[in-house]
């Protein structure tokens, strides 16, 4: 029950949203010029600072890194086996695979900071640091068939990408910000959540998708089932408690991220049925998420 107390406040941030964009007059510009705002000036800085001001080592939490790449790996070859299973259209699976297995970092870097503070959101911060890069190598090969993109050059111009490896050769070499510095970055991360959150609610859709159903039923299922009880069965595994346990399922039964409409957008594919699943999951994750983080380890 503590969990969920401390959930409502991110979760009515989402709402708010929702009723700023459909109700007072807030325009989908409004709302773009915030979505580039959060992604290229606010977020990064946070996902820094929170690295950089960690204390922690690759290697002493290499079992919660094992257990978060174990269940997203798991993710992707589930979200991937929906080609086979279901055969569906090859621009829709192309730009709603990703589905499966992005996470929205906003809502989990939120959550990680109400439900542990800091060192929940270092430790969530160092699995974006090895997800991220991974999350964007599977979505964009998978679209890549229908408008040829390098995904180097994606992953080398990618702020959140750029800002995580930057905070871990900082964390790593052992440098400490200057306290201005570090004061101004974490003014910028803070404001990121609550317009990040705001965002997503504004950019949530209702309007209902006919297409290939199996098939995007079998990719929320693995997002926000089949994902997070694989992260828990890992848990249990390696014998993760506390934070690092609490950080790893909340980080596996996260909804997908809301970038994943602008990457299909971008690259010529469906970018209907994957606004459709965002908000599908972001709406049952307000009850699903909850569940899911009562069943971690202490």
């Amino acid at each position: 029950m503590n969990s969920v107390l401390l959930m409502l406040p991110d979760f009515g941030l989402i709402l708010l949203g929702a009723v700023l964009a459909r109700r007072l007059g807030f325009g989908r510009p409004f709302w773009e010029g915030a979505e580039r705002l959060v992604y290229y000036a606010l977020f990064p800085p946070l996902l820094f600072t929170a690295i950089v001001n960690a204390r922690f080592s690759i290697a002493s939490e290499g079992r919660m890194l094992v257990a978060a790449l174990g269940a997203f790996l798991a993710a992707v070859a589930l979200g991937f086996a929906a080609r086979i299973l279901f055969r569906p259209q090859p621009a829709f699976f192309a730009s709603c695979v990703q589905t499966a297995f992005r996470y929205n970092s906003y809502i989990g870097l939120a959550l990680a900071q109400s439900l542990a503070g800091a060192q929940g959101v270092a430790l969530m911060a160092l699995i974006l640091a090895f997800c991220v890069p991974l999350a964007n190598v599977f979505a964009v090969t998978a679209l890549a068939r229908h408008r040829q993109t390098g995904v180097l050059r994606e992953m080398a111009v990618n702020p959140l990408i750029l800002s995580t490896v930057a905070g871990l050769i900082v964390n790593l070499l052992g440098f400490e910000l200057p306290p201005l510095l570090n004061t101004f970055l974490s003014r910028l991360g803070s404001a990121s959540l609550a317009l990040g959150l705001l965002a997503i609610g504004a950019g949530l859709t209702f309007a209902s998708v006919h297409e290939e159903r199996p098939t995007m039923a079998w990719l929320i299922l693995v997002k926000l089932a089949a994902k997070p009880a694989i992260a828990l069965a890992l848990v249990h595994a390696l014998g993760l408690g506390g934070v690092a346990a609490l950080t790893v399922v909340l980080f596996a039964a996260l909804p997908t991220a809301s970038s994943a409409y602008i990457l299909a957008a971008r690259m010529g594919g469906h970018a209907a049925p994957v606004a459709y699943a965002i908000t599908v999951q972001t709406l049952l994750a307000m009850v699903t998420l909850p569940l899911w983080i009562s069943l971690a380890p202490r």
